[in-house]
């Protein structure tokens, strides 16, 4: 008999949109409601510019990708509940709005796929510097755009989920709610 599969919940938004504060107090609450064996996976690409003190270059953009697959891959092999902060679908986006290449999103699509719900982070939120990782709040709403292109255009089932704090949290966790049920 096969092992049942790990629901993946994937986190995905423009920067400065909550990401890492949702995905963290996600799995929090969905562990506290005692869904057995739930973790969250950080964000390579946050990890990445911290260890190299800048952002990465075009040629630099895959490895990132892999390695935010291969995170997620290794938690979902040992939990039956994985919050994403981000899928290879963010690199992949950045990587066509920054570098003008698409080359990234095939790959990165077929590994969404694997996601079962995506939470897709509301532009309501203030936008605050974060380092590196920040461009600007302008570049948010294409983020957005970009974001919700590809999900519509290859049938990605996502839940756009906004308001502030405890709010925010009470959005993400009724998506998520029906996929606990089955």
């Amino acid at each position: 008999m096969a092992e049942p599969q790990s629901v993946i919940i994937a986190i995905l938004g423009a920067e400065s949109t909550g990401k890492t504060t949702l995905a963290a107090a996600l799995a929090d609450r969905l562990s506290g409601l005692g869904v057995a064996r739930v973790t969250w996976v950080p964000e390579t690409l946050r990890d990445w510019c911290a260890a190299h003190g800048r952002t990465p270059r075009r040629d630099e953009q895959a490895g990132i990708l892999q390695a935010q697959s291969e995170r997620i891959a290794a938690a979902a092999a040992s939990h039956e509940l994985v919050v994403c902060d981000t899928t290879a679908l963010m690199t992949a986006v950045y990587s066509r709005l920054v570098f003008g290449d698409r080359g990234l999103e095939p790959a990165a699509l077929a590994q969404h796929r694997g996601v079962t719900l995506s939470l897709l982070t509301a532009l309501d939120l203030p936008w605050i510097a974060d380092g590196l990782q920040r461009d600007g709040p302008h570049v948010r709403e294409l983020v957005d755009n970009t974001l919700r292109e590809l999900l519509l255009a290859n049938e990605l089932p996502f839940a756009v989920i906004g308001g502030r704090g405890d709010r925010r949290l009470a959005q993400a966790l009724a998506a998520v709610a029906p996929l606990l049920r089955a």
